[in-house]
């Protein structure tokens, strides 16, 4: 059966977030649900990568150059996507991610933690069965070790992606599907799952805790949740 990746079809408030919520007026930030459509375009986006990465057996010559490679950064940026939506992690942090982060032994983790560069404190993150398929496919074909970085750079300056060829790559999934990248961008990704717990749990607490922030208040302005929202939330949970 051809991995079809993390489905993000019926997510209505993720990656259609705009890339800052200071951006949506703050009338429409309880009603603020994103575009439906979009995650039905991106659902067909990146299930054509995932089958082009499990119907295509990439040997050395077996290809063209430019194809070859084509094929590879497909096979990257499905392992990309997906870590992207279960870590819930900044740019910063999911660029820098080691294989020795995810992984034990030559297992992919159905969790991990890592120490965010912002706030200096560790932070853990889920690993779903197809995001650890999806990486465990990259790991192989790109032959990784554990101290190297998941998503190495060919740039000698460093030694993994930067956070603006990562934002760059965003731009490009969010053009593929006929969005806007002035409207979406990698805070998209990072708000993705959070956004999906919330609207299905409203239990802010839990939601601070996965994306790593260190108050409420900050949890409450990156979801675009209303001040009202929030305590009205709270008037009708019993200690």
């Amino acid at each position: 059966m051809p991995y079809s990746g993390p489905d993000v079809t019926n997510l209505s408030v993720s990656f259609g977030g705009a890339k800052s919520h200071n951006s949506i007026p703050a009338s429409n930030r309880r009603n603020h649900n994103g575009h439906p459509k979009s995650y039905q375009k991106f659902k067909a986006l990146e299930q054509g990568q995932a089958d082009r990465s499990e119907t295509t057996t990439i040997t050395q010559g077996n290809l063209g150059d430019s194809y070859q490679a084509s094929i590879i950064k497909k096979i990257r940026d499905l392992a990309l996507f997906n870590l992207a939506i279960d870590s819930k992690l900044r740019s910063s942090d999911l660029v820098k991610i080691r294989v020795r982060d995810v992984t034990h032994s030559a297992t992919v983790s159905r969790r991990a933690m890592v120490v965010q560069q912002k706030t200096k404190l560790p932070v853990q993150f889920e690993i779903t069965e197809q995001t650890r398929d999806s990486i465990s496919n990259w790991i192989n074909l790109a032959e990784l070790m554990s101290d190297d970085y998941l998503f190495k750079s060919r740039n000698r300056v460093s030694n993994h992606i930067s956070t603006r060829q990562y934002s760059r790559i965003v731009d490009i999934w969010v053009k593929s599907i006929g969005l806007d990248p002035a409207e979406y961008g990698t805070h998209s990704m990072r708000r993705t799952k959070a956004s999906l717990i919330y609207r299905r749990t409203k239990n802010l607490r839990a939601i601070q805790i996965l994306l790593g922030h260190t108050k409420m208040e900050s949890t409450v302005r990156y979801l675009g949740i209303e001040v009202d929202d929030a305590l009205e939330m709270a008037e009708q949970t019993e200690a």
